[in-house]
C-alpha cells in the first residue's frame, strides 16, 4: 500500500537541508552578515583522542562570554551555514559540529553512535572563553537522535535541548514494528564515505527505478545494498538483529537515564513527519520515567519531516493555514532566552502541549497530551455478503454491532509486481493519492463510515482491532485510514503496520499455527489532528505492506530478511465481523465538547495510555 511510503524514516533527512535553506525564518537577518565572525576547520578533541570538525559562528566582536549551541551532524558542517548565521546574529555562539568519520572529522562513523562524542563537545565547549559554560543543542532528525543521545549521558553544562522530528532506532527507523524499509539503503548512500552524496541521494526516480527492479528480481532483502550498488557492513549488522532485542536497546536511553534527564525539553513533531513515532516515544518515556518533574514541552504541527524546521503553507498536497507557519528560529531563540538567559517563557507555548487541527486550521493547546483526545467512537466493521474488495460498493463502519455476516478477505501473492508497477508511476508523494485504492482489482478491503452529519474533529490515535485469519505461518498487513470529501476527493490521516509473528510481541516471534482466528492488535497509528467536514467519509483499507518502498515478506515464515521468490506463498486473508468477532475502529474525537454531538460516545479515554509500543520495555 502507497501509504507507508508517506512516513518513510530515513529517506525525508536530506530535506532537512534544503529546508535550512528557504522558508519563512530559515535566513539570517538581511544586511546583518557582516555582525558574524566566522571560523572554518576548529578541532574538538574527544577522549579517545580522535578531533571533530567544526565551523564557529561568533557575535561579531563578542566581548563577553555567552551562551553556546551547537548542532552534531552528518550531512557536513556547511548544511546549516544560515543557521549559525541566524543564531549568532541573536547573540549566541553556534557551531556545526561534523559527526565522527564524516566531513572533515577523524575517526570511523558508526550510524546513531553519538553520545559519548556529544558529552565530549558539550564539555569541551563549556571551557571556551567565548562560553559562558551554558550549552545547548539544535536539530532536527539525526540532529534530533544525537540530542537524545547527548542527554543521556547527563553532561553537566547542558542546559537545553529542542529535538525536532528525532528518529527513535527500532522504533520509527530502519525499523518500525520490526518492518524494514527499502529506502534504508537510500540513506546509507548519503552517508557513504565523508563526502555528501545529495545529488545521488536526492534523485528520486534513481532510487524509484531501482526499487522497482528489485521488487521483480524478488531477491532477499538482505541482498539489498549490493543490488544497489553501496554493500554496506552497517547495513548486514543492523538486519542481522530483525526484531527489538539489546542490540536495539544500547542506541536509546534507558528508564534511569531519562530519569535523570532533569534539563528543559522541547519536542517538535509533525502529523506526517516520517519520525513522529520516535520523536513521540522519546516524549512518552521522559514523561513517564520523570513525572511531573519533567520539563518537557511539545509541539505538533501539521508537518511533514522537513517542515518540523522550517514549516510551509503545504503538505504534501495538503494546503494549510498560515497560523501553522511558524517561524522557528524565532521559537527557537525565544526558547533559549528562556532557558539560556533567565527570558520570558515563548508567548506560543501558552500549555505545555500545543497541537494544530487541520480543517479548522487552529492551534490547540493542553497541560497534558492526554487531553487531546476526549473520548473515543467504536465504528464496528461489516460488509454485505461477505464483499468489501470494491471502494464502490465497500465495507460499512458502523456505530451499532453487527449481526452475523460471512467474513471478508484478500489474496495476497507476493509474487504478483502489479502494486509495484503501479507505484511506481506516482511520482511525487502526494496525501490526496487514491489511485492505488480506486485499481486495487480486489487486493484490498475498504471500508466507509456514513457521511458525517456535522463537522467534527479527530484528534489523536485511531486503533484498530481486527479478527483476522491466514492461512500461512506469516505475512504483513497494513491500515490506512482516509478522509473522503462530499466530491470524492482523498486525504490520507494515519497509517499503522503489522507483521503477524509479532502480533504478540515485538520482542517474541510466534509464527501463526493455523487457520483460526485471531484477534490483530493495530496500535501504532500515526497521530492525526483534523476536522472531518460535513458530508465527508472515513475510509479504513487494509491490506498488504507497500511492495515498493518496503521488505517484502514472502509469508513462509522463514527468517524475512532471507526470504526471496523461491519462498514465495500465497496467502488468503480472511477478516472476521459476526457475533463472536467484533472487528472494530476506534475513532479518537477531539476536544472540543461542542463537536462531540454526531456520534454516540463513551467516557473519556486515553489512547495514548494503552498505545504498546514497548511501553513496559526498558528500550526500544
Amino acid at each position: 500500500m502507497r501509504s507507508k511510503k508517506l512516513w518513510r524514516t530515513w529517506v525525508p533527512l536530506l530535506i532537512c537541508l534544503c529546508a535550512a535553506a528557504g522558508g519563512r525564518g530559515a535566513d539570517a537577518q538581511p544586511g546583518g552578515r557582516d555582525r558574524v565572525d566566522w571560523h572554518w576547520g576548529l578541532r574538538i578533541p574527544l577522549s579517545d583522542g580522535v578531533h571533530l570538525n567544526a565551523t564557529l559562528y561568533r557575535p561579531q566582536g563578542q566581548q563577553a562570554p555567552v551562551p553556546c549551541i551547537f548542532t552534531l551532524t552528518p550531512y557536513v558542517s556547511d548544511s546549516y551555514h544560515d543557521r549559525g548565521m541566524y543564531f549568532a546574529q541573536h547573540d549566541y555562539v553556534f557551531l556545526i559540529v561534523d559527526v565522527r568519520g564524516r566531513g572533515n572529522s577523524e575517526g570511523k562513523f558508526h550510524p546513531l553512535r553519538e553520545a559519548s562524542d556529544g558529552r565530549d563537545v558539550v564539555e569541551w565547549l563549556a571551557r571556551q572563553p567565548y562560553c559562558n559554560g551554558k550549552v545547548a543543542m539544535w536539530g532536527g532528525s539525526y540532529a534530533g537522535t544525537d540530542q537524545w543521545q547527548t542527554a543521556s549521558k547527563h553532561p553537566p553544562h547542558l542546559a537545553t535541548i529542542v529535538p525536532a522530528a528525532a528518529a527513535m532506532p527500532s522504533v520509527d527507523t530502519p525499523l518500525a514494528d520490526n518492518i524494514w524499509s527499502l529506502d534504508e539503503m537510500q540513506w546509507f548512500t548519503l552517508v557513504t564515505g565523508r563526502a555528501f552524496q545529495g545529488k545521488i541521494y536526492g534523485d528520486d526516480a534513481f532510487w524509484t527505478e531501482r526499487y522497482r527492479r528489485h521488487s521483480e528480481a524478488h531477491l532477499p532483502y538482505a541482498q539489498l545494498d549490493s543490488y544497489l550498488g553501496n554493500p554496506s557492513a552497517d547495513f548486514q549488522e543492523q538486519i542481522a538483529h530483525p526484531q527489538q532485542d539489546s542490540y536495539w536497546d544500547a542506541y536509546n536511553p534507558t528508564q534511569a537515564q531519562f530519569a535523570a534527564i532533569d534539563i528543559p525539553v522541547l519536542t517538535i513533531t509533525g502529523q506526517y513527519d516520517g519520525d513522529q513515532g520516535g520523536a513521540l516515544e522519546y516524549y512518552r518515556r521522559h514523561l513517564a520515567s520523570r513525572g511531573q518533574q519533567a520539563r518537557h514541552f511539545l509541539i505538533i504541527g501539521p508537518w511533514d519531516h522537513a517542515q518540523t524546521r522550517t514549516p510551509q503553507p503545504e503538505v504534501d498536497g495538503l494546503k494549510v493555514g498560515t497560523d501553522s507557519v511558524l517561524d522557528l528560529n524565532d521559537l527557537h531563540r525565544q526558547w533559549y532566552d528562556w532557558t539560556l538567559k533567565n527570558g520570558t517563557r515563548p508567548p506560543f507555548l501558552k500549555k505545555t502541549v500545543a497541537w494544530y487541527v487541520t480543517g479548522t486550521e487552529k492551534w490547540r493547546y493542553a497541560d497534558a497530551f492526554e487531553q487531546i483526545t476526549s473520548a473515543t467512537v467504536s465504528l464496528y466493521l461489516t460488509s454485505q455478503g461477505g464483499a468489501a474488495n470494491d471502494p464502490f460498493h465497500s465495507g460499512t463502519l458502523y456505530e451499532e454491532a453487527p449481526s452475523a455476516s460471512p467474513p471478508d478477505q484478500y489474496i495476497y501473492d507476493p509474487l504478483d509486481n502489479s502494486a509495484a508497477e503501479l507505484e511506481a508511476g506516482f511520482g511525487e508523494t502526494n496525501l490526496r493519492e487514491q489511485r492505488d485504492v480506486l485499481q486495487s482489482n480486489g487486493r484490498l478491503l475498504i471500508y466507509h463510515t456514513a457521511a458525517f452529519t456535522q463537522d467534527q474533529e479527530v484528534s489523536g490515535f485511531f486503533s484498530l482491532r481486527v479478527w483476522l485469519s491466514i492461512n500461512q505461518p506469516d505475512t504483513d498487513f497494513a491500515a490506512s485510514i482516509y478522509e473522503i470529501a462530499p466530491d470524492g476527493q482523498s486525504l490520507l490521516l494515519s497509517c499503522a503496520q503489522l507483521r503477524a509473528r509479532y502480533r504478540e510481541s515485538l520482542r517474541s516471534p510466534r509464527l501463526v499455527p493455523n487457520a483460526d482466528p485471531i484477534e490483530y492488535h493495530f496500535d501504532h497509528f500515526s497521530f492525526v489532528a483534523r476536522r472531518i467536514a460535513k458530508g465527508s467519509r472515513l475510509r479504513l483499507v487494509i491490506g498488504p505492506t507497500d511492495p515498493l518502498h518496503m521488505q517484502r515478506n514472502y509469508n513462509s515464515g522463514g527468517e524475512v530478511a532471507q526470504e526471496s521468490g523461491k519462498d514465495a506463498r500465497t496467502v488468503t486473508v480472511r477478516l472476521f465481523h459476526d457475533e463472536n468477532h467484533r472487528s472494530v475502529l476506534s475513532m479518537p474525537l477531539g476536544a472540543a465538547p461542542d463537536l462531540l454531538t454526531r456520534f454516540h460516545v463513551r467516557s473519556s479515554w486515553s489512547h495514548w495510555a494503552h498505545r504498546r509500543r514497548c511501553c513496559s520495555q526498558p528500550g526500544p
